[in-house]
């Protein structure tokens, strides 16, 4: 009867074992699955954010070419403002000066 305690202890143990075993197998994968899934999701991120980076530089290049375009139109503008500005005050003067000989 003894014996057979012993015996059956000792396959008890060995099967616990066999089981830890088995479950730090497990284990082991499982922490491997995770930070493979950690390191898709980090690079996914990070390609998301390079992304966005190039959205927002070509943007900023965009707004800096509109502004440009803009401010060269305003320029442009103004010029012809003047110079009509001008033009109409040389005839005023011109008008004056001709009524002043009257």
């Amino acid at each position: 009867m003894r014996k057979l305690m012993i015996v059956s202890l000792a396959a008890a143990a060995f099967s616990l074992t066999a089981c830890s075993e088995a479950a730090k197998e497990e284990t082991g994968e499982a922490a491997e699955a995770v930070a493979d899934d950690a390191a898709a999701g980090a690079e996914a991120a990070g390609d998301a954010m390079a992304e966005g980076a190039e959205a927002a530089a070509a943007a900023a290049g965009e707004v800096a070419a509109d502004a440009k375009d803009a401010a060269a139109e305003a320029g442009a503008a103004a010029k012809e403002g003047t110079a009509n500005a001008l033009d109409a005050a040389g005839d005023a003067a011109k008008e004056a000066a001709a009524e002043v000989k009257k």
